[in-house]
C-alpha cells in the first residue's frame, strides 16, 4: 500500500543542508516525491511510500540534519499521485 504526505517544515532549515539531507534520506528509504525551498525559507515536502517508511521519514523531519533547527513541522496526508519515479530535490 503506498501513502503520501505533503509537509512544511520551519525554522533554520535554509543554508545549512536540510535539503540535500533529506533527499538522501528519502532515497534511503525508497520513497518518491520531491523537496524543495520556499522563499519564506522554509523547506516544502512531498513524499510517497509505504506507511511504515514515511512514519520514518517524518521522524527524520522533525530533527532534520546536525546544522539545522526544527522549530515546527506540519503536514497531511494526501492520495498518492503515483507520478514521482524517484526522489528529487528542486
Amino acid at each position: 500500500m503506498v501513502s503520501a504526505f505533503f509537509a512544511s517544515v520551519r525554522g533554520r532549515v535554509q543554508g545549512v543542508g536540510f535539503r540535500y539531507s533529506a533527499l538522501l534520506e528519502a532515497r534511503r528509504l525508497g520513497l518518491s516525491g520531491w523537496v524543495r525551498n520556499t522563499q519564506e525559507g522554509d523547506v516544502e515536502v512531498w513524499a510517497e511510500g509505504s506507511p511504515e517508511k514515511l512514519e520514518t521519514f517524518l521522524a527524520w523531519l522533525r530533527r532534520g540534519p546536525p546544522r539545522a533547527r526544527v522549530d515546527s513541522l506540519s503536514w497531511e496526508a494526501r492520495p498518492p499521485a503515483g507520478k514521482y519515479p524517484s526522489f528529487s530535490a528542486e
